[in-house]
């Protein structure tokens, strides 16, 4: 998978009972041991990299990092100790900014020339706290906010502290104490969910031990080495309407770059399963008929069979043209926001000329397609300002369902 990077909440309401007897903070340390157990029967765990974060003030917050053994990660984690403040947000900028402190030393976000989806760090962020009031040095705070100050190379080339590869998964904590449920604060919790959802992860609230163990099992099903996108409809509300005004029809030109969504996978029925029976998240808006039309959602990046590292052709389009007379890059969205038609086209695509393949993780765009069941037929997907002519001009890929009735691909 790549790296996953524990934040453990270590302020001071950590300690507070549970029915059971034990406080909150050894409640998180037995769900990190439940979640390594689970995780340790995939096979693709052999390349994990754990790291331990705590609320503590930098530099002490960062408790196992880049160099530590799986020894001194477990040290670590057994003796926390909840005596801090409830500082999510500085703790949470010092996760990025860890995971952040190599990237652009080693060209993986590849900044002016594209986004290579084949070329990425992995890695999620499992924040597990009790959601109680965020409190500072100075004051209380009722909303999650990262505090400004010093920044990692680079980070200024990016509008968000996090990166397409890296999602944040927060467990709430709410099992009932000793004399009824701690004070949360349903704001803090709110942003909380935010800025989980931001990041293409989610938000998890576990009410007793039975949905604690649930949601610990669910995101072992969700670490699937990929990047998140922002894919969005443009032009008319029914499939069949033309591009948008400014836009060229070019179906009949040749694409190097395809997607795929494989929903019909034994991994993602469990994970569906799951995330819908058992653990309890924030409401979601997927009901919605329209929630097709703008989605944030992954698409999987799968190793190669002969070295066991992903491989590719093609970029992702900048959405600004690189001008030599430019004094700097303009800053770039952490999630592309790749633009799709709805006019039914046949793919086009040259003999024996590579292309790049990606699956789609489901989503109400992937069961939109899927509905139609018609495999033959692709839609054209665009980067706006991608080139020298402002506009949504030139088309860089399709999205389509393969001749797998359950599968939806990027091309």
């Amino acid at each position: 998978m790549g790296i996953i990077l524990f934040l453990v909440d270590t302020s001071a309401s950590m300690n507070q009972r549970t029915f059971l007897g034990t406080c909150y903070l050894d409640v998180a340390k037995g769900a990190i041991d439940t979640f390594m157990k689970y995780r340790s029967r995939d096979p693709a765990s052999r390349g994990d990299r754990y790291m331990l974060v705590s609320f503590d003030e930098p530099p002490n917050a960062v408790k196992s990092g880049w160099k530590e053994s799986h020894t001194t990660f477990v040290y670590e984690l057994k003796n926390l100790q909840a005596t801090g403040l409830s500082s999510f947000g500085r703790a949470l900028k010092e996760s990025f900014q860890l995971l952040n402190l190599h990237r652009l030393h080693n060209c993986i976000d590849n900044y002016g020339q594209g986004r290579n989806p084949f070329f990425l760090e992995p890695a999620v962020i499992i924040a597990l706290t009790d959601s109680a009031k965020l409190t500072n040095e100075i004051t209380v705070e009722d909303e999650l906010t990262l505090p400004m100050g010093p920044v990692t190379d680079g980070s200024e080339l990016t509008k968000e502290p996090f990166r397409w590869d890296q999602r944040l998964f927060t467990v709430l904590l709410r099992l009932p104490g000793m004399g009824g449920v701690g004070a949360s604060s349903n704001s803090v919790e709110v942003t909380q969910s935010n800025m989980a959802e931001a990041t293409g992860g989610k938000c998890y609230l576990a009410t007793n031990q039975k949905t604690l163990v649930q949601a610990m099992e669910s995101l072992c099903q969700k670490l699937h080495p990929g990047v998140v996108m922002h894919f969005q409809k443009i032009g008319g509300s029914s499939p069949s309407n033309s591009l948008a005004p400014g836009s060229k029809d070019i179906s009949r030109s040749n694409t190097p770059i395809a997607m795929e969504t494989d929903s019909d996978n034994q991994h993602l029925q469990r994970e569906t399963s799951r995330d819908s029976d058992k653990v309890t998240p924030p409401p979601m808006a997927d009901s919605d008929p329209s929630a097709w039309h703008s989605t944030k959602k992954m698409i999987f990046v799968k190793p190669s069979s002969k070295n066991n590292l992903p491989t590719g052709f093609w970029p992702i389009p900048e959405s600004f043209w690189p001008d030599p007379s430019l004094s700097k890059l303009p800053p770039r969205d952490v999630h592309p926001v790749v633009l799709f038609n709805t006019v039914d086209t046949q793919p086009m695509l040259v003999e024996n000329f590579p292309f790049d393949k990606y699956e789609l993780e489901p989503s109400p765009l992937t069961q939109f397609i899927l509905a139609k069941k018609n495999p033959h037929v692709c839609w054209q997907v665009f980067m706006e300002d991608s080139g020298k002519d402002p506009g949504i001009i030139h088309q860089f890929g399709y999205l389509k369902a393969s001749s797998s009735p359950c599968t939806r691909h990027l091309l």
